[in-house]
């Protein structure tokens, strides 16, 4: 009976070992992930809260928008990027590219629509409300009414609300006709932070334009770290505790059948 004993208490004892390592070895992945997740979205990215409609409905006031850190370079046709430029304003703005360097950007096109090298975009994301302007009983994508060729290097920014935004058309009589640097720009727009959680689309209307789109950040990547960092963590700190509760369990079971 003792050498029965014995070898129960050396099984039981090889199970809860290997049981142990493992869940130690899963907390401390669950952690690597879950620290290097929100070390790596910190180096890449950047919160802003921002302060004014001129986004609506894309972005609201006072909604908090992460944006990844770029180089201006990086920038394409339908990014809403966050740039400072001094003929704008002394703090950071945020607005949405419609042209970049050699694009003639003209408003408007029949039906009213923006065009940018004589392709008419579908601009879904603007403010749904109709503007009035005569020969467009659709709606405009401008009030105002204009023609721009962008210099090399340099970017066309207009707000999602074009009834209200004081954008690249309040600086046409301006050098490079309202356009700025690339070099202005430091993050682009990837998703909205708060109060609620979700990407920004990139238009599908600037794809077929000569560059595309540019690509989403790592923002997803870096979340399903952390969530699955934080899952590890505590299903390798609950085994303890489960293990203890089923074993004393069996051993329950086993000296009622005794």
């Amino acid at each position: 009976m003792g050498g029965t004993q014995a070898i129960r208490a050396g099984d039981g004892g090889g199970r809860g070992g290997l049981g142990n390592m493992l869940s130690g070895i899963a907390v401390a992945i669950g952690f690597v992930l879950f620290l290097g997740g929100f070390v790596w979205g910190a180096v890449v990215y950047q919160p802003y809260t921002v302060p004014t409609d001129s986004m609506v409905p894309t972005v609201k006031p006072g909604d908090r928008v992460l944006a990844q850190r770029i180089d201006g370079g990086e920038v394409r046709r339908g990014d809403v990027v966050i740039f400072k430029d001094a003929q704008w304003s002394d703090s950071p703005m945020v607005k949405r590219v419609v042209g970049i360097g050699g694009d003639t950007v003209k408003c408007c096109g029949d039906g009213g629509r923006l065009t940018v090298n004589g392709e008419e975009l579908d601009e879904p994301y603007i403010e749904a409300e109709k503007l009035d302007v005569v020969g467009a009983p659709g709606g405009s994508a401008s009030r105002t009414p204009f023609e721009v060729t962008v210099p090399q290097g340099n970017l066309f920014l207009l707000g999602d609300r074009r009834g209200a935004s004081l954008d690249s058309r309040a600086h046409l009589e301006e050098a490079g006709q309202g356009t700025v640097p690339r070099s202005a720009v430091n993050a682009r727009v990837d998703a909205l932070a708060w109060p609620s959680m979700s990407m920004l689309e990139r238009p599908g209307t600037y794809a077929a334009l000569p560059g595309g789109i540019s690509k989403a950040g790592p923002l997803r990547l870096q979340v399903a770290a952390v969530v699955a960092g934080a899952a590890l963590v505590v299903l390798g700190a609950a085994y303890g505790p489960v293990a203890r509760v089923v074993g004393r369990g069996r051993r329950r079971e086993r000296a009622g059948v005794r």
